[in-house]
């Protein structure tokens, strides 16, 4: 008989010192409580000014690199930029073809498709992007978000006389190829943030690019390009991709996120959050996590990410509105597709817990359907992921190649692609490729070779975590009093930049149900009232909640802001149940 995973709730905690500092500093009393239960001590650390970012040059080769590229524009060489097929790879792509246009650069891109050259540089792709040109030859690829790992590609471009400039945050493995990488996590480089998007990488190669052509190339000031106005895209991208939001990404999110409030965007994004139904007036992080990312994502997902990326570098409003019109038409298939998968791979892996005798016999769950689209799998195994607690990998077939193309998602404590690799070190040739970092991975294999993984991947967890890791834990901060619960409170925590590895604000009260109704037969709509202040009565919602509550229960939640009908109230987002 199976049973779930534990829970363990623990409440953060504020060193006493730190919240009278952030409070002493004019901080709102909530919020500096929030600071302070993530380890920020003074105001300082979470300032977002842009004269706060950390240097371009504190990052390896990208001086180098930027020299290397404003000789190229000056003698006007081509550049094809070859971008990712994710958000972060598009934004990262828009932000490179709209900042090297700005230096006067003649600049193409290209992205792959998923379905026939697979992940990054290959050799397939640099002889197709040859193939496909209709004039003058390419000179230089640069890689935006992928690159790291593309040895053959590399080599094969420099076979075929073209330069590469690889501009990449993923691991590098035991292997880099031999060209010009600008990467914050290699071994030699000093960059104190290690967690920027590839988005972030590109706008820190423009601004050294700036620099290069302000100091070295000796144009006058009045001739020098800004770069400021491209941050919305870098946080978009950036929130999108789930990285870390450190210091130094906080402040690239918020600065976009300001620039976008105060009418800033370009008219892709403009588009794009009017087809989300969403007031650029109040945008924030999770609008980029959860609708304008999503529909980027859709293009590259179902279709060709050229979509994403000519919606975000297209300067016409009209021209803009019917891109995000395709792209939103595209997320609503999209899920669509991801709800069939979902709801089968959900099954398949309740037969494959129930035949243990307990739910820690099984760290990781290995899943394959050959019917699964290619452009869903990820997002399959990260709902898997959550709901079960536990490393998942779902894979489907890659078309008649005999191979299966897997994507992995993992929780805090596992890291993905270290198992991954162990497993390839210990059993050669088992996985033909695989690339990816603590939390997603990705992997192929040939069909025949899925048994024998499923064993070697459960054999390679139980090296890195027991089942204790399986045990859910979930932090918050602390219960609000009655004062506290107010629509400007929670205003001012939406404006935050919140995310990975800042997340946001999740508090824990006892209520009373005084009301309780279903939505759309999934969602649970409910009037509360705090059990110590039964003056307060605050209106809540369940996503996908339980079918019914006791009368009296312990809740998480979050403060949000309900916009229905013109009006704005105060909502409790529910969480959990404790």
């Amino acid at each position: 008989m199976t049973r779930p995973n534990h829970q363990r709730v623990h409440e953060r905690p504020i060193r006493a010192e730190a919240l009278e500092r952030l409070c002493n500093s004019g901080v709102h009393p909530v919020l500096a409580r929030v600071y302070a239960g993530r380890d920020i001590t003074c105001i300082d650390e979470v300032d977002t000014a842009l004269n706060g970012l950390i240097p371009p040059d504190r990052m390896a080769h990208i001086g180098e690199a930027a020299h290397a590229i404003a000789q190229a524009i000056q003698e006007r060489k081509r550049l094809l930029v070859v971008a990712d097929y994710d958000a972060d790879g598009a934004t990262g792509c828009a932000v490179a073809i709209r900042g090297l246009r700005r230096f006067g650069a003649n600049v193409d891109f290209l992205v792959p498709d998923r379905f026939t050259f697979g992940y990054g540089l290959t050799p397939a792709l640099v002889e197709h992007a040859v193939a496909r040109q209709d004039r003058e030859p390419i000179d230089w690829i640069i890689t935006v978000d992928n690159g790291i790992s593309s040895v053959a590609g590399v080599a094969r471009a420099r076979d075929l006389g073209i330069r590469v400039l690889v501009t990449d945050h993923h691991l590098p493995g035991r292997i880099l190829p031999d060209t010009l990488i600008i990467n914050p996590n290699l071994p030699e480089c000093p960059f104190p943030s290690k967690h920027l998007a590839g988005v972030g990488v590109m706008f820190y190669f423009l601004m050294a690019l700036r620099a290069c052509f302000r100091d070295t190339a000796g144009w006058p000031a009045e001739r020098i390009p800004r770069l400021d106005d491209l941050l919305p895209i870098v946080a978009l991208g950036t929130v999108a991709d789930v990285v870390r939001l450190d210091a130094n990404n906080r402040r690239l999110v918020a600065q976009g996120l300001a620039r976008l409030r105060r009418g800033g965007a370009q008219a892709g994004l403009q588009a794009l959050f009017q087809v989300a139904r969403i007031d650029l007036r109040e945008a924030n992080a999770s609008h980029f996590g959860f609708a304008i990312g999503p529909r980027i994502n859709a293009a590259g997902r179902l279709s060709d990410m050229s979509l994403g990326i000519r919606c975000l570098i297209e300067d016409d409003i009209d021209r803009a509105r019917e891109l995000a019109q395709q792209l939103d038409e595209l997320n609503r298939e999209r899920r669509s597709i991801e709800a069939d998968a979902r709801d089968q791979a959900t099954v398949q892996a309740a037969a494959i817990l129930e035949q243990q005798d307990d739910t820690e016999d099984c760290l990781g769950l290995v899943l394959h359907d050959a019917q699964w689209h290619q452009g869903v799998i990820g997002l399959v195994a990260g709902r898997l992921k959550e709901a079960l607690h536990r490393p998942v990998i779902v894979f489907t077939d890659d078309g008649d190649t005999g191979l299966i193309k897997g994507s992995c998602r993992s929780i805090p404590g596992i890291h993905i692609r270290d198992v991954l690799e162990r497993v390839d070190s210990q059993n050669p040739g088992l996985i033909v490729a695989f690339g990816g970092h603590s939390m997603a991975a990705g992997l192929s294999m040939p069909k025949e070779n899925l048994a024998h993984f499923r064993v070697q991947f459960e054999e390679s967890l139980r090296e890195f975590a027991d089942s204790e890791v399986l045990d859910r834990v979930t932090e918050t901060d602390g219960p609000l009093q009655a004062s506290e619960m107010h629509l400007d409170t929670a205003r001012l925590l939406s404006r935050e930049v919140w995310g990975q590895g800042f997340p946001a604000p999740l508090f824990r009260n006892r209520f009373r149900v005084l009301t309780q109704r279903r939505l759309q037969e999934r969602h649970l709509k409910l009037t509360l009232m705090l059990s110590d202040h039964e003056s307060v009565r605050l209106e809540a919602i369940w996503f996908n909640g339980p079918p019914h509550l006791d009368a009296r229960v312990d809740l998480l939640y979050r403060l949000s802001v309900n916009e229905w009908d013109g009006r704005s109230t105060l909502q409790l987002e529910i969480i959990g149940q404790v």
